[in-house]
């Protein structure tokens, strides 16, 4: 995680919380001088990730609590059992708790839903990859929970790579027009992947040639073809309603990659809670 970066996300978390006024209740009913000592648990099993962003939240509102790691991120966590501890003045502590279990129980979410695929793969060449389809604001999070779940990333914005799909194909009046342009803007580092809903769109397009072909909506034996027309000749990528249940078949075709946006737009939480300690 680079603090760089992060920080401003969770100060960020932290001030819409907060609002104008800080934490009103806790004020109004926890002693100045009141101090806690309080553990982070899973409540479910599953894949940890996020602990240092959710701990940054205690450590911006109170430098001075002591905050301990029971658990990495990326590792796998059964139900009760602790993640982290943190102990020192009560008040910033309740007041982070919400922030912080928020940004963990997403992120753990993410990761989560990431090895769900990521295993059910597992013995194929194909690797789970996340798409642009993450909460505002939450991307690089979002993207390196995937990475913990034992994914990979895709673009992490626009200007990485080019991607052409399939407006920017009927926009530009097909494949072989889109891609020519692609090629005649891109920079000598800059890759280019087509998306083809056919295998006639992606024999139109083999003569011109692309680093990598996203294979979008396309059962096992058709991927399977498409697999076999390419020819290693450029990375092959399936998509579409990727689950747990259609991904062993769509990794047995042989294709590269799968992506999936369902890891970061509609995972469920992972949950986990602070409670005080015994």
């Amino acid at each position: 995680m680079i603090r760089l970066l992060v920080e401003p996300i969770v100060h960020a978390a932290l001030a819409e919380d907060l609002g104008r006024a800080g934490d009103i209740t806790t004020d109004a009913v926890v002693p100045a001088d009141a101090r806690i000592a309080a553990v982070i648990a899973a409540r479910q099993p599953g894949v940890l990730a996020g602990l240092d962003a959710a701990l940054m939240a205690f450590e911006l509102l109170d430098p001075t609590l002591a905050l301990q790691r029971v658990v990495a991120d990326g590792a796998r966590v059964e139900r009760g059992q602790a993640v982290a501890r943190i102990s020192g003045p009560a008040r910033p502590v309740l007041a982070a708790e919400r922030t912080a279990l928020n940004l963990l129980c997403r992120l753990s979410g993410v990761a989560s839903a990431t090895r769900s695929l990521a295993d059910a793969i597992e013995g194929h060449k194909a690797k789970i990859v996340c798409t642009r389809k993450t909460t505002p604001g939450l991307r690089i999070l979002e993207k390196e929970a995937v990475r913990l779940g034992g994914g990979a990333n895709h673009r992490f914005g626009l200007d990485d790579a080019m991607l052409i799909k399939d407006n920017h194909v009927a926009m530009a009046g097909g494949v072989v027009p889109a891609l020519r342009r692609a090629k005649a803007a891109a920079g000598h580092l800059v890759k280019i992947e087509l998306e083809v809903d056919t295998l006639d769109q992606l024999e139109e397009a083999l003569s011109e040639g692309f680093d990598a072909v996203l294979l979008d909506n396309m059962d096992p034996p058709t991927l399977r073809r498409a697999v076999e027309m390419v020819g290693g000749r450029a990375i092959t990528e399936a998509s579409g309603r990727i689950t747990r249940e259609t991904a062993p078949a769509i990794a047995a075709s042989g294709v590269d990659l799968i992506s999936s946006g369902w890891i970061t737009h509609s995972a469920p939480i992972l949950d986990l809670g602070l409670d005080v300690a015994d």
